[in-house]
């Protein structure tokens, strides 16, 4: 049976600081804890469409959860339509642009619209979009690790199933990267596929320079060595890196991917599900990709990034990084190194005990 037509009534948007099971240290900062805006979309016909954003620093939190709001007002009384609602956004924010905050509430409600959908049919997401879920091939994806006081983690990763290991570098000299990536690769054996992240933290200079440093331990990708916006170093880098790179996190919408491949940029995508524009923004990007030869992987939401990774033509590795977790009613499970999506709609279903305790 077909989805019926579902209306928006109103929106809803709650800022919470949900804990993580273990801070994500980075080269250029700690997060301790997920600062998350859920939002509701509830509809005339009484189904509720649920996402969530990520707002990476907790000053974001009450300014994006007014404007989710502020937006939602705007939709009242239209049809959950996503592909007609983020053309109308598009017109409405033009002279305004996408990048950041806005871009963030736009792709937000595009996903909760998409999990409303998927609810009043009764399907999972992924079979709304004419596939279905399928175990997705996961990496576990670190911080900053100090190898002697964490390397009983590391083995558990591989234990439980997990194909690769990701971690990240760039906190202090060079000969610090190289001997964390060392005792890594040992802990983690040959067989599991070890990527690193610089999170935007060098030049292209350093980049390469280092790159060559810890390329003799099978590095699968290096990850955004150098700003984000930065495409000319970024192509430097991949012409002369031994290592292939990945970037495409921070890219804003399908229009910021179109320039990285122009650039010649790297080798992967790897799309965030919120800044590329939601399922609708995630659709048009993954043509992007197919056309480009682009194998894509995904960046935080696991939940919904379980969904759109199956009709993906050219869909490589899934980020496990649970930001949401300890709010959700369910917490997405990896089985054997495999996450598989859950419906209907996205699976996204709030603990609200968890959100009043957390809640902003």
């Amino acid at each position: 049976m077909g989805s019926p037509s579902l209306t928006v009534r109103a929106v809803k948007a709650r800022p919470v600081t949900a804990p993580l099971e273990r801070p994500i240290r980075t080269a250029v900062g700690t997060i301790p804890s997920a600062p998350l805006v859920l939002i509701d979309v509830l509809t005339e016909e009484g189904v509720t469409g649920s996402a969530y954003l990520f707002a990476y620093t907790p000053p974001a939190l009450a300014p994006l959860a007014r404007l989710v709001e502020e937006i939602g007002d705007e939709l009242g009384g239209k049809p959950i339509v996503p592909f007609e609602r983020m053309r109308e956004l598009n017109r409405r924010f033009r002279l305004l642009g996408w990048q950041g905050l806005v871009g963030m509430a736009v792709a937000g409600l595009d996903m909760a619209f998409w999990d409303a959908l998927g609810k009043a049919a009764g399907w999972p997401v992924a079979r709304l979009l004419g596939g279905e879920p399928r175990p997705l091939m996961a990496y576990d994806s670190f911080g900053v690790l100090d190898p002697k006081t964490d390397a009983s983690v590391l083995p558990r990763s591989v234990e439980a199933g997990f194909r690769g290991i990701k971690i990240k570098l760039g906190d202090g000299p060079v000969e610090k990267d190289v001997a964390t990536v060392a005792e890594v690769r040992k802990l983690i054996g040959p067989e599991t596929a070890l990527m690193v992240d610089y999170n935007q933290s060098l030049g292209p200079v350093e980049a390469c320079s280092r790159i060559e440093r810890i390329a003799e331990y099978d590095i699968h990708w290096v990850e955004e060595p150098v700003p984000a916006e930065d495409l000319e170093g970024h192509a430097r880098v991949r012409v002369e890196s031994p290592v292939r790179i990945q970037t495409g996190e921070n890219w804003w919408f399908p229009r910021d991917m179109a320039k990285s491949i122009a650039a010649g940029a790297s080798d992967f995508a790897m799309l965030d599900i919120m800044k590329i524009g939601g399922v609708t923004g995630w659709l048009s990007a993954m043509g992007q990709a197919e056309a480009a030869s682009l194998p894509v992987s995904s960046h935080l939401f696991v939940e919904a990034s379980a969904h759109v990774l199956p009709v993906t033509p050219t869909a490589h590795w899934l980020e496990y990084l649970d930001v949401a977790g300890s709010i959700l009613a369910e917490k997405p499970s990896v089985v054997d190194g495999s996450l598989t999506a859950v419906g209907p709609g996205l699976g996204v279903r709030w603990d609200e005990d968890a959100v009043r305790r957390y809640a902003v």
